[in-house]
């Protein structure tokens, strides 16, 4: 009898603030067709939700102090052990929210390597459709995961139509299929160490850096060593 397969593990953050939120509703959508995905194909998916307005005055603590909270320590959590990720924020001003970014804003570098996200958006204006892969892709390259080629927007007249369930059936095929590659696991043992990370960020693994060299003394208030003598 064979060992059945652990749960995917499915982080939804969404920064949507108002109850029900539009924003929350889309992210909602994508995880449940993402599950109902892996059950055809004989796996489940357990799926973990980070609702950012309950987080909003701990990512402003950790902004201004870089100390962390335990909502946020419970989200970062979240995050780390998370096989795939949805990211879905409203767009305010034709950016995404101040809430959305400023929580990634404050997360270790490290933390989403090679992670499999799908990145979404709420907005009352087709306007701002492209704000997804303008803005909020290039954040999250520059934390180095893995966003899935299709990003789902919904407008107001998008609620209805049936482009917005295609495009979350996409979106979510392609995600699924990722987190199945087990890549970002891959990532984290095969190359790890070929990452740049900054210190203290990598969970540990960065500690093999030689601390004695004189450049690390000068770093840390020290001075370098004389220059021997022969």
């Amino acid at each position: 009898m064979s060992t059945p397969k652990e749960p995917y593990r499915l982080a939804v953050v969404s920064a949507g603030t108002s109850d029900p939120s539009s924003t929350r509703m889309l992210a909602d959508r994508i995880a449940s067709r993402v599950s109902a995905l892996a059950t055809e194909r004989g796996a489940a998916v357990t799926v973990d939700v980070i609702d950012l307005r309950e987080l909003a005055s701990e990512i402003t603590t950790a902004i201004v102090s870089q100390l962390m909270g335990p909502k946020m320590t419970r989200a970062i959590e979240v995050l780390g052990r998370a096989d795939g990720v949805v990211a879905s924020a409203p767009v305010y001003k034709a950016a995404p929210s101040g809430l959305f970014s400023s929580f990634f804003h404050v997360l270790d570098n490290d933390l989403l390597i090679a992670k499999p996200v799908v990145l979404a958006a709420t907005a009352g204006t087709a306007r701002h459709a492209l704000v997804v892969d303008e803005q909020m892709r290039s954040l999250f390259a520059y934390l180095r995961t893995m966003t899935v080629p299709t990003s789902v927007f919904a407008a107001t007249e998008d609620w209805n139509a049936a482009e917005l369930g295609e495009r979350i059936g996409r979106a979510a095929i392609e995600l699924l299929l990722l987190m199945e590659s087990g890549f970002a696991e891959q990532v984290r043992s095969e190359s790890w160490k070929s990452y740049q990370h900054e210190y203290g960020s990598a969970g540990g693994t960065e500690l093999d850096i030689d601390l004695s060299s004189d450049l690390m003394r000068l770093a840390t208030g020290g001075s370098a060593k004389p220059p021997r003598r022969d």
